[in-house]
Formats: C-alpha cells, structure tokens, sequence
C-alpha cells in the first residue's frame, strides 16, 4: 500500500468510525425517547424514579461513555487528519458532524441531562415532592433526549458524507 492510499484509508476508517459511532449513540437516545421514558412515563412515579436512578448509575461505565466520548474523539481525529491530508469539502463536512455531535450529544448531555440526573439521584421516591419532580424531570429529560438522538443520527450522516466525499475523491 502506496503512502497516499495509506493516509487515505486511516482517513476512511476513522471518519467511517465517527459516523458509526454517532449513530450508535443516536440510537440508545432514541431508544430511550421512544420507549424507554414512555414505558416510566406510564409506571407509578415511585417506581418510575427508583429504575431511572439505577439506570443513570449503571450509564456511567464504558459501553456509554466509550461510545460517546470516543466517538467525540474519534470525530477529532478525523478531522485533524482530513485538514492534514488535504481533505477538501470532505473535511468542512467531518467539522459539521463533530460540531452537531460536540453541541447536540455531549454538550446536551453535559449540561442538561447530567444535572438533572444528578437532582433526580437525590430525589426520594417516597416524598411528597417526587410525583411532580418526576413529572417535570420525564417531561424536560425526554425533549432534550430527542435533540440527542436527532444530533447523533445528522452527525452521522455528516461524517458518512465526508466519507463518501473522501471515497469519491481518491
């Protein structure tokens, strides 16, 4: 393999890599907004934030936070190696889909959805006040979940079009 169809693989597969990755991410958030939240939404409150709890903990370990930040870094890369290797309009591309996914999944997910996490942990589920702070948490929590799931879903089309454009190019 010749140095140039060398760099232009590395390019394809890392690239290729972050558009998979923002879709897998894409598609737990979309799991979560489609069925997921609707099913607690549809459980006793208490209940409902007892699961919701546990499946906030058990989120933080790596099959999450590998897909998620790895595929944020995984966008870098790309990046940095379609600026590097000349990329053309497929490097404006791959910068799109790092910035949807950097704002829309790990943004989102930073600075939304962790806070309310972390007071939803604190909450009692046996309280007075849990019955409307779970109302107000599924309600808030679900909208912001579907921006999630639509930016990794268009940042994966993103970074599939500076693939193709990377492709076509060479």
């Amino acid at each position: 393999m010749s140095e140039p169809t060398a760099a232009v693989a590395l390019v394809t597969v890392v690239t290729g890599a972050s558009a998979l990755g923002a879709a897998v991410v894409g598609g737990v958030f979309f799991a979560f907004s489609g069925f997921v939240m609707r099913a607690l939404g549809d459980s006793a409150p208490a209940a409902a934030i007892a699961v919701m709890q546990a499946i906030n903990r058990a989120a933080v370990r790596p099959p999450l936070m590998i897909s998620l930040f790895g595929t944020l870094l995984a966008g870098l890369a790309a990046c940095i190696l379609l600026a590097v290797t000349h990329g053309g309009n497929a490097l404006w591309w791959a910068v799109a889909g790092e910035a949807v996914y950097l704002m829309g999944a790990v943004g989102l997910t930073m600075g939304f959805h962790v806070p309310r996490n972390t007071a939803l942990d604190r909450l009692d589920s046996a309280s007075a006040d849990a019955a409307p702070a779970w109302r107000g948490y599924l309600t808030e929590w679900t909208r912001g979940n579907h921006v999630r799931a639509l930016a990794g879903v268009v940042a994966a089309v993103l970074f599939g079009v500076a693939v193709a454009l990377t492709v076509a190019a060479h």
